[in-house]
């Protein structure tokens, strides 16, 4: 943010704090936390403001983590903004009770239903079948018996009305768009709220009471004094509603606010993200040539028209209401817009072959340079001085001007007049299109050159089965198009699957780029962190010369040489971008792109499918869902005579990643938590689970045994392992010498899998979900046993890699087992490290063996040992150095079995990643 220095109208304070008689005794006015009286109402917002034992403002979540492994993170508050000028203000729950209908809700709360059950079964069918499922529904001779108490709406329609008759937020708008002199094939229509109305909706709303930052930690200019900032964030895509036929096409535009945490913005399920418009898609009837560019000036139009009042926000202020109905002075710049590249071109009024947040063109998009950004106002004024010369309203000669200056030829931009915004700023880099659409368009094309659709295929489909990551079965080769999640999972073992085949220099390249993906996608930054990230860019442009020299790149023409490519020149912006953003994984369309669906195709299947109106159809289908879901737990916290404020609950130690609707009925009404829906929290190991020496890992068995009381020779025989027997003995005796002779033939309880939970490296206090590890005896499908890896700590020993084998414990029954024995154990058989990551700077990964030991009969046996389990510190994924040429043998259920030596892979997960390269690299 930049000059945020807009003055203060003279009577905004006075205006702000006319109503605090509700606070007044006598002549004083009382702290409602310590109850501390003071005389003026601005000692009282002070107070508020600085004392942090009555601060309701939670600490800014930058500053609750370190900004990297071992570094602390500095911050400071500014010392003008964040004042509060009311209290008991109504936040968006508090605003429903001025509803029409609220007399008659003092006695019903679900009001126009009957009650709980009554308004159960009318939400499902609202959010879950169109109005003729709902009539034929209604019309089954089981709904109408006379046994069973009949729902007091009889009809679809009727039950409509009921739900129209709930309390709504923002209003919906329909206005028509003129388009003198140019004639459009269907009316054009701009379905939309008022941006200011939702971004005040979702300030308010207490879902996000625990999960709000209203103070910045760190800002280079002077806010207005006492001013919240309230920075905006938006995102927008166009996308087919249509499969084969119609050509129904939709534009929606999403908004949030970045006060909310990124974490909770991330998830589509938290809600924290609300449409404001539907943009129309108009049909000129015109020259093709300049119709886009029509098309075009029409969405900055319609952008103007939903964020007319957020733009006056941003210039003078507004007075808003926290979820604490806590009144704030807020102001509104937009700081990111989430978008893909065509859509970010359109934004920033650029041509399409130029970067639409530098200065660079076409011809330098491969050169690996940063270029000059692409200041908004320089753009303006370009424009303006090309307005002087050329009516804007003659396209085609003002399109061929602005073309040759690499405009698009849209004359009025709806980021003009927002104060503060910048599209250099503003069109934040975005990671699902520019980076791992990228990979899939290019990076996964020209390894399939190189090493050959049939063997890239092999080796996919040969790489063992961990659960909770992608297999891919069928190979990649003959995909055609893939979701974000499948282009990430490609992304895990690129590196050492066309390791061997390629050149080193090829290998070297395209692993510094995932390397810069992976680094790109860290959720905190630091200068070094941010040189280390640009350095792999710069490894690339090193070596992407390999690329061209195996004719990698090729067109429908033959091989490419060049690297014109639009989304790579975008990578060098990212550097830049962070110190001004923050992280950018928080700007990610993943969640977008989940919005198209549940605000797009899913309710455009609700309607009847005409072009006329079937946008209106999937509006009224939203309103009335969101309307539901906010009713819902509103009507739930009433019933339960709960507070509408979601008070701020004291810091804990460590959290798990939780909705923040269900967090708020956990702690104020768990027995209400079934009848909801949302994901569940991710289960904390951490407080009943089973932990390593130092905490810092937890893991967790089943209560019951896969296999119960069995003696060790029959384990040896159904895990094909001969030495296991000796190998126990000799553990119990090495344990405890004394009491072998009493525990050595005792029965073993034996799981076949384990659950192993860890702390996010670069968010110490979010504990990550669970990892399976499996250790499951040969079978059918897997002749050899179905086995993962693990990395192990033994005392002061460096890690070792082991590939665990059975998991086991002695049983409880016979004599009280001993403390050292009355544990979970593992055996394992080791691996050897025979390389480091310095030693193959092209794949940059350790390099492990099976260690084997001469037998008695002569032949090689694999060295195993007996462990605690406690000992394992991670789950790892081990990938076979497959050489010049994959075995044809061998498949995924004998991967680990049938080769020896193995890469064990940095980017299996974006945690471990960061992991390796802070603890081992």
């Amino acid at each position: 943010m930049s000059n945020l220095n807009a003055p203060m109208a003279s009577n905004v304070e006075e205006g702000f704090i006319s109503d605090e008689t509700l606070f007044r005794s006598g002549d004083q006015y009382s702290c409602p936390t310590c109850s501390t009286s003071f005389v003026r109402v601005e000692e009282l917002c002070t107070h508020l403001t600085d004392d942090p034992q009555c601060n309701a403002v939670p600490i800014p979540h930058a500053l609750r983590q370190p900004a990297g492994p071992d570094e602390e993170r500095m911050g400071r508050y500014h010392t003008k903004s964040g004042s509060i000028y009311g209290f008991q203000r109504p936040n968006t729950f508090e605003r429903m009770k001025a509803h029409d209908y609220e007399s008659a809700r003092e006695h019903n709360v679900y009001y126009p239903f009957s009650g709980r059950e009554e308004w159960e079964l009318a939400k499902f069918l609202i959010e879950n079948l169109n109005q003729g499922q709902i009539s034929r529904f209604l019309k089954l001779s089981w709904v109408r018996s006379e046994t069973r108490q009949q729902p007091t709406f009889k009809t679809a329609p009727q039950l409509i009305t009921f739900m129209d008759a709930l309390p709504k937020g923002p209003r919906w708008r329909c206005t028509t768009i003129e388009t003198d002199g140019y004639v459009t094939a269907h009316p054009v229509h701009l379905i939309w709220r008022d941006a200011l109305e939702v971004t005040k909706h979702i300030f308010g709303n207490p879902i996000f009471a625990n999960d709000m930052e209203f103070d910045p930690y760190e800002i280079f200019d002077e806010l207005p004094r006492g001013a919240t900032i309230v920075p905006i964030v938006l995102a927008s895509d166009k996308t087919p509603v249509t499969r084969h036929t119609g050509s129904l096409e939709m534009h929606p535009t999403f908004l949030t606010i970045a006060n909310i945490r990124s974490d909770i913005r991330m998830k589509a399920t938290a809600h924290a993200w609300s449409c404001i418009a539907y943009m129309p898609i108009p049909e000129f009837i015109c020259n093709p040539e300049f119709s886009s560019l029509l098309q075009a000036r029409v969405w900055h139009r319609c952008m103007d028209i939903v964020c007319g009042n957020l733009k006056q926000a941003a210039a003078v202020g507004t007075s808003m209401v926290d979820p604490l109905g806590l009144l704030r002075y807020g102001f509104t710049p937009l700081v990111a817009y989430t978008a893909d590249l065509p859509e970010q071109q359109m934004i920033s009024c650029v041509s399409k072959n130029t970067s639409p947040v530098t200065l660079a063109i076409q011809s330098q998009f491969g050169d690996g340079k940063l270029y000059e950004p692409r200041d908004g106002q320089g753009t303006l004024r370009t424009l303006e001085k090309l307005g002087q010369h050329i009516d804007p309203w003659k396209v085609q000669e003002f399109q061929e001007a602005a073309k040759a200056l690499h405009l698009s030829g849209v004359h009025l931009p709806f980021w003009r007049d927002w104060r503060f915004a910048n599209p250099a700023i503003f069109l934040a880099p975005e990671l699902l299109h520019t980076c791992h659409k990228f990979f899939f368009d290019h990076i996964l094309k020209w390894c399939k050159e190189v090493v050959g659709a049939d063997e890239l295929d092999t080796r996919f489909r040969s790489q063992h089965k961990r659960i909770g990551t992608r297999h891919f079965g069928q190979g990649v080769s003959h995909v055609q198009q893939m979701t974000g999640r499948e282009h990430r999972d490609i992304q895990r073992t690129i590196v050492p699957i066309i390791a061997g085949v390629a050149d080193p220099d090829f290998v070297r390249a395209v692993r510094a780029l995932v390397d810069f993906i992976y680094k790109a996608q860290s959720p905190t930054f630091t200068p070094t962190s941010i040189a280390d990230m640009t350095s792999s860019l710069q490894e690339f442009h090193e070596f992407k010369h390999a690329i061209l020299r195996a004719e990698a790149r090729r067109g429908t023409s033959g091989p490419i040489e060049h690297f014109e490519i639009p989304k790579l020149e975008l990578l060098t912006s990212f550097a830049r971008a962070i110190p001004q953003l923050g992280s950018i994984i928080q700007f990610t369309a993943d969640i977008s792109e989940r919005m198209l669906i549940t605000q797009c195709k899913n309710p455009f299947e609700r309607t009847s499918h005409q072009r006329a109106t079937f946008t209106q159809q999937v509006v009224r289908v939203l309103d009335r869902e969101e309307t539901a879901r906010q009713f819902d737990l509103y009507a739930l916290l009433r019933s339960n005579s709960l507070s509408l404020n979601n008070l701020i609950v004291n810091e804990f130690d460590e959290v798990v990643d939780m909705d923040p609707m269900l967090g708020w009925i956990m702690r104020v009404a768990p027995e209400e938590l079934s009848r909801l829906q949302g994901p569940r929290p991710v289960r904390n190991h951490f407080l009943k689970g089973l932990l390593s020496e130092d905490s810092r890992v937890a893991f967790h068995i089943t209560v019951s045994s896969d296999h119960t009381n069995k003696t060790p020779p029959f384990l040896a025989r159904l895990y094909q392992l001969p030495d296991f027997p000796l190998k126990l003995r000799s553990f119990i005796e090495s344990v405890n010498p004394t009491l072998a002779t009493r525990f050595h033939n005792r029965l073993l309880n034996v799981w076949n899998k384990f659950r192993i939970q860890l702390h996010s490296t670069l968010r110490p206090r979010l504990v990550m979900p669970s990892q399976q590890v499996q250790a499951y005896p040969p079978s059918t499908n897997y002749p050899r046993g179905n086995c993962d890896t693990v990395l192990l700590q033994m005392h002061s020993e460096d890690a070792i890699v082991a590939q665990v084998r059975m998991v086991f414990g002695l049983s409880k029954k016979g004599p009280p087992l001993p403390p050292e024995l009355d544990q979970i154990f593992l055996y394992v058989q080791l691996f050897e490290v025979i390389a480091r990551p310095q030693d193959d700077v092209g794949v940059m990964m350790f390099r492990v063996k099976r260690r084997f030991v001469t037998g008695p009969d002569g032949t090689q046996v694999r060295v195993g040992m007996i462990i605690p389990l406690l000992n394992v510190t991670h789950a790892i994924e081990l990938i076979p150095v497959y050489g010049d040429r994959a075995d044809r043998a061998v498949d995924s259920s004998t991967c680990l079995e049938c080769y020896d030596t193995f890469y064990l892979n940095n980017f299996s997960d974006k945690e471990w990643y960061h992991t390796l390269h802070t603890d081992f690299m």
